[in-house]
């Protein structure tokens, strides 16, 4: 399997981990949901961990990815607010935690162009 056909079905790997993990484990992302919007935060822990599940589902399917992949695209700047209120609030946490919060913020310009490469390498095909 040649790395452009690997590629999706690792991004859609990577969202439906992610997705279930909304799920499993979802007091974790409850924590740093921002508190300015409507809801609950346990309601956008599951509405997020849908979405995942459902852009993997999309990006796996040749038919579907493009329209998937973009939408992922936009939805990593969508979630980027929650990485920065995490990285606010383990500022002072010990350093192993604080480091990897602090990791997560430049490493959502990366998942979107990867997000984009996708979408780029899908046209044409269905």
């Amino acid at each position: 399997m040649s790395r452009s056909e690997r590629s999706p079905l690792l991004l859609a790997g990577l969202l439906a981990t992610a997705g279930v993990a909304h799920f499993a484990r979802p007091r974790t992302f409850d924590a740093i949901v921002p508190r300015g919007l409507p809801g609950t935060p346990r309601a956008w822990t599951y509405a997020s961990g849908v979405a995942e599940l459902a852009l993997a589902a999309g990006i796996a399917l040749p038919r579907t990815r493009k329209a998937a992949a973009l939408t992922t695209a936009a939805f990593f700047v969508g979630v980027f607010p929650a990485n920065v209120k995490m990285a606010v609030d383990r500022r002072h946490h010990p350093a192993p935690r604080k480091a990897a919060a602090y990791a997560r913020l430049p490493a959502q310009l990366p998942l979107v162009l990867w997000a984009r490469g996708v979408a780029k390498g899908s046209e044409g095909r269905s």
